[in-house]
């Protein structure tokens, strides 16, 4: 979503003096993405963010693929996925591709002994549930249910939550996350027919420069490993920054649905977009009014797609069922629908209270060794009468 936003002191002019009060220069860094050819940020920090003290072992936090190639309508129990104290301990991934990767997480504790970085991803965290504070060298966004937190690769945070009871479901996207392309006039703005506009996004606030030396763990992920950097200034040293790269947030409560007298396409339902997938919102709605209308989903055949839906809250009336924190995969190459008796349950209904996350990959998924653990064997079998 890139906006101009700014927080904090920095010099009128790019690549300049600017000097802290004992006449030291502060460290400018150009924060840059495709090169330099897409979205940056200018960061004014303390000290140099190249002060490495040490370098340990990586580890790896690479999928473990169960299940590459399959034609089966899938379901998991998402909450089945234990709490654990840890932050990247919790991340279980369960469903992978070349352009993205689908974790769960139950973490309990904050990050206060660690930052984390994602150097190879964009990250979207849906939060299930929990609160708390997103917390990086750019400012502070506070969180809740029902958030995304929008994370480009590179940002080091914190997760701060308020009490253990948290749970995330994340993508992370080898691509830029954007908003949909349909919704953005040329300049970029976010149009009237969007479902939502720029007043709904939650951009970085609260700056605070930590001008601390000692020894900071970073916990950098990339290419499956987990390095553990220890550096000598805190990374969270930001006196100033201004740009278009920064965390952002926006509640899925604020997206605002698209409805007509017929059934409407899931892509009403879109929220974001990376190379290779969509990410969608189905929020509480009133339904077709057509006289005749039938609200619930017609039979689809995903002839280009997989379609994952991480169910949230409410009642579904095309589904029979569904818990909390459940998944469904329908892949691509045969046709789901809605389950029997369903169809004609839906007619007359003025209006659902749901609450969920599609996304809809254009390349197949495949099913790591984790989310074995939480399927639900018999699930493609729910559609007999």
């Amino acid at each position: 979503m890139p906006l101009y936003h700014a927080l904090g002191n920095f010099p009128q002019k790019r690549h300049t003096v600017f000097r802290k009060p004992n006449g030291e220069l502060y460290a400018e860094e150009l924060v840059s993405t495709h090169g330099f050819s897409s979205t940056y940020s200018n960061v004014y920090h303390c000290y140099p963010p190249t002060l490495v003290k040490e370098i340990n072992e990586p580890f790896s936090v690479e999928p473990k693929i169960a299940r590459a190639k399959h034609l089966k309508h899938t379901s998991l129990k998402g909450f089945r996925v234990k709490p654990t104290d840890d932050y990247i301990e919790s991340r279980v991934p369960i469903l992978v591709n070349n352009d993205l990767h689908i974790s769960l997480a139950a973490p309990k504790k904050s990050m206060t002994d660690y930052f984390y970085k994602n150097s190879m991803a964009d990250e979207v965290i849906f939060i299930h549930e929990g609160s708390g504070i997103l917390k990086t060298g750019y400012g502070q966004i506070p969180f809740e249910y029902g958030d995304y937190l929008v994370i480009p690769r590179g940002i080091i945070y914190q997760l701060h939550f308020k009490d253990e009871n948290n749970r995330l479901f994340i993508t992370e996207s080898f691509s830029p996350i954007e908003t949909p392309r349909r919704y953005r006039n040329h300049f970029g703005q976010l149009m009237e027919h969007a479902p939502f506009c720029e007043r709904d996004i939650k951009r970085p606030q609260d700056l605070e420069t930590h001008d601390k030396h000692g020894d900071f763990k970073i916990m950098i992920k990339k290419e499956g490993l987990i390095y553990p950097y220890v550096y000598g200034t805190h990374p969270f040293d930001f006196v100033g920054w201004d740009g278009y790269h920064y965390p952002w947030a926006f509640s899925i409560h604020n997206f605002e649905p698209i409805t007509g007298r017929i059934h409407q396409p899931p892509p009403v339902h879109q929220t974001f977009e990376g190379a290779g997938f969509v990410i969608c919102s189905f929020v509480p709605r009133l339904f077709d009014y057509h006289p005749n209308a039938i609200p619930a989903p017609y039979n689809h055949s995903n002839v280009d797609s997989d379609e994952i839906l991480y169910y949230v809250d409410g009642d579904f009336m095309s589904r029979k069922s569904v818990e909390k924190g459940q998944i469904t995969l329908h892949p691509a190459g045969i046709p789901h629908g809605p389950h029997p008796g369903t169809v004609e349950k839906s007619i007359g209904a003025k209006e659902t209270h749901e609450l969920a996350v599609m996304i809809d990959p254009f390349r197949p998924l495949m099913l790591t060794e984790q989310a074995l653990a939480l399927e639900d064997p018999d699930y493609y079998k729910s559609w007999m009468y």
